[in-house]
């Protein structure tokens, strides 16, 4: 039988995450970081010693769950960071498209790189920052994009992994989330 709550330690602090169908059969823990500041500062502190050693410039991160922890690892590492965009705006001038579908939107979602972003990547080391690292789709697209506007991904950092247990390696992660399958779920 699938919980009704999953527990996520993230360094001193424990979260107790809703566990939603999100297809037949399946469940996951969802972790929503926007308006936990505790939370996005202590998943920042955390990273930001465990990205370190890493040799990235800029960080970057896709609209819109993520962009407290970027700006958080933004401030404590001194480097700048762009947000892949899930709309086109008028103002982004020659802005760069990947498609992909993730598992918490069920359908197929554009990312967009602002036209004056992909100079900030261009010719630069990124790390790829994400709240939860799921079926991949979402960290392909930035991977993409970036490699689309001439920049280098020299790593990945998320709060969570989450799918089969070591299935993400070179995901710099604080924790792992489970997802339940079967009846019930």
């Amino acid at each position: 039988m699938t919980p009704a709550r999953h527990l996520l330690l993230v360094g001193r602090l424990r979260r107790e995450l809703p566990v939603v169908p999100v297809a037949p059969g399946t469940a996951i823990a969802v972790l929503n970081i926007l308006g936990d500041t505790e939370l996005v500062e202590e998943a920042a502190r955390l990273l930001a010693e465990r990205v370190g050693a890493l040799p990235f410039t800029v960080l970057a991160t896709a609209e819109a769950k993520s962009i407290p922890l970027a700006h958080a690892l933004s401030r404590l590492s001194g480097r700048p960071y762009v947000v892949f965009r899930k709309s086109a705006r008028l103002y982004m001038g020659e802005s760069l498209s990947v498609t992909t579908c993730s598992i918490t939107a069920q359908k197929e979602q554009t990312l967009y790189l602002d036209g004056r972003d992909r100079e900030t990547i261009g010719g630069r080391d990124v790390l790829l920052v994400d709240d939860v690292v799921s079926t991949g789709s979402t960290l392909e697209a930035m991977r993409a994009l970036v490699a689309r506007a001439g920049g280098r991904v020299v790593g990945v950092a998320a709060v969570c992994t989450e799918g089969e247990a070591g299935r993400w390696p070179e995901v710099i992660a604080l924790a792992h989330l489970p997802v339940y399958r079967g009846e019930g779920a």
